[in-house]
């Protein structure tokens, strides 16, 4: 977790917790999942909410239940236990356990013939200083019909007070947030319509801060202020975009250290918030402390592989870039890369990007970010009180995109996620011209209700939810191998390219089977060096680095 406010921090390194001096943290994966009974999938499918299935609908068909909705393995889980490891959590969609085990027992676990992989996460600890509102705002203005406040300029600046004219406040849609708490003790949530929370750091239902488990008086503040951004009713003092959404709140963040379980619980709020009817899903969070810049291709960090999954099951992923522009990091951070997300920068009143937004390219060259709302001075409740505030980072311009993309779906029910994301990218000020910095520029939500092109996008295309495997061997001298899992059959291509972005050959274009299919690239007269193997499904792609040599 990095918290997207300006913020300044102290920063420490740790060796670890001394309850696991030895322990290492690292992901197990499964090679597969137990086979079902037909009564078994019966009944997930009955389990599942309406609006999950709702939604499912619009990009899988009727057939609603999938792989992801299979459990993991109690076997496998009770085999991990018997090392003497720690489970920490269990993920259904990864088809994995993140655990903390000892050299021993992880060594163990790998000889295990169910084990397909483990990932290995470094050591890494950050303390930090409990996050403080930055500025006031003053003033009390209105327009047409709804009486903004302090958040007028924000909601003229994209296009939502014409949204709310014309009708369009988000009812319907299901909107999970996942922070780091929520008090809605504030009078700008008197009319929040809330269907559940969770708390995944200390696993019960209050997402408010809680002396039993000694959260810091400042814990749930960030969230706070996300949501109130987002979700706001307090007619002549704030008012956010999504005010008549439901609502799915998630405590997945602590804001007094940087772990690497609030990854693990990001992925499982993911899980839980899709599972209970989330059309889209809101963070103002992200990660890079044990990454490096070369992890954000897209394929890496576990948060980043579990929004696109979120995406192939029908959510709309929205996320904050990060605040790295004046660091020596610079680039977004994970999930900001994920290749279906929309992740969002920062700009000020004018609509001049913030010093501290963080920049694209993804390490595989995509852009980004891909668009901004305002992030500096942002109108917002005050989570100490009972008033309001303004704060700055791309934590507070995320949760207005997240809360306009409710908007399109509002107007538009049966949009899937993509076409909302192409709306909100094709409209966006610099759509023409995108750079790195604002990515396709300022999101305009009314012109993005009435986009119809969808020239990029076609309405019948739906992105395919697949995974590229590590080539093997790499470096290679003769052929490597690698292998595309597929969680339902789908159309693909899989072409080699030069470290020039030159087509060396197209090995497959076409229909894939569901399931693993294995694919052997020799080259014939290419000269040694690098290569790139790239699958596609004409949304999205994905590429893995190889080397030949001779």
């Amino acid at each position: 977790m990095r918290f997207y406010l300006l913020l300044i921090c102290t920063i420490s390194l740790l060796l670890g917790e001394s309850s696991h001096s030895e322990a290492k943290k690292i992901w197990v994966f499964f090679k597969d999942k137990q086979i079902q009974s037909q009564l078994d999938l019966q009944r997930i499918a009955e389990s599942l909410d309406q609006k999950t299935i709702v939604r499912r609908k619009k990009v899988l068909g009727e057939n609603v239940v999938t792989e992801y909705d299979i459990p993991v393995s109690k076997g496998y889980l009770q085999n991990i236990k018997t090392t003497g490891a720690q489970i920490e959590k269990v993920s259904r969609w990864l088809n994995a356990v993140s655990i903390l085990g000892t050299d021993a027992q992880i060594d163990t676990i790998l000889k295990f013939p169910f084990v397909k992989k483990i990932k290995s996460v470094p050591s890494f600890r950050r303390q930090k200083v409990n996050p403080q509102p930055n500025q006031n705002i003053a003033g009390n203005r209105s327009i047409q019909t709804l009486d903004y406040g302090n958040a007028q300029a924000q909601m003229e600046q994209i296009g939502c007070d014409l949204a709310h004219d014309a009708g369009f406040t988000g009812e319907g849609v299901r909107i999970l947030v996942m922070d780091t708490g929520f008090s809605l003790d504030h009078a700008v949530f008197d009319s929040l319509n809330l269907i559940d929370e969770w708390d995944f750091v200390n696993d019960d239902e209050i997402t408010a801060n809680e002396t039993v488990h000694e959260d810091t008086i400042y814990q749930h503040n960030h969230g706070t202020m996300v949501l109130s951004a987002m979700a706001g009713y307090a007619p002549g003092y704030l008012i956010g975009p999504a005010f008549d959404s439901e609502f799915l709140l998630a405590k997945t963040e602590k804001v007094d250290e940087e772990i690497q379980i609030e990854e693990d619980n990001y992925v499982a709020g993911l899980e839980w918030g899709e599972t209970n009817g989330a059309d889209i899903v809101s963070t103002s969070l992200g990660y890079l402390d044990w990454y490096t810049y070369e992890d954000m291709n897209g394929d890496s960090a576990v948060t980043t592989i579990a929004v696109d999954i979120a995406v192939a099951l029908g959510m709309v992923c929205v996320t904050a870039a990060g605040n790295e522009g004046n660091n020596t990091w610079n680039y977004i951070i994970a999930p900001a890369d994920a290749d279906s997300v929309i992740s969002v920068g920062a700009v000020s009143s004018n609509g001049t990007i913030a010093s501290f937004s963080s920049h694209g390219p993804t390490y595989d060259g995509r852009i980004k970010p891909e668009v901004c709302a305002r992030g500096v001075a942002t109108a917002c409740a005050s989570p100490a009180g009972k008033g309001y505030t303004a704060a700055s980072g791309t934590s507070l311009a995320a949760p207005l995109v997240g809360g306009s993309a409710a908007l399109i779906l509002s107007a538009h029910p049966t949009w899937n996620p993509m076409m909302v994301r192409e709306a909100l990218i094709q409209t966006a000020s610099q759509h023409s011209s995108p750079d790195n910095n604002y990515g396709y520029g300022i999101i305009n939500v009314w012109d993005a209700i009435n986009y119809s092109s969808f020239e990029s996008v076609d309405a019948e295309i739906f992105p395919v939810a697949y995974s590229l495997s590590e080539g093997f061997p790499n470096p290679f001298n003769s052929g490597i191998s690698f292998s595309i899992s597929l969680l339902t059959p789908g159309n693909l291509s899989v072409t080699i390219f030069d470290i020039e972005g030159k087509v060396v050959e197209v090995l497959f274009d076409g229909d894939l089977f569901k399931g693993d299919n294995s694919f052997t690239w020799a080259p014939k007269s290419q000269p040694a060096g690098v290569y790139f193997v790239t699958v596609s499904d004409r949304i999205n792609s994905t590429t893995r680095k190889i080397t030949y040599l001779k």
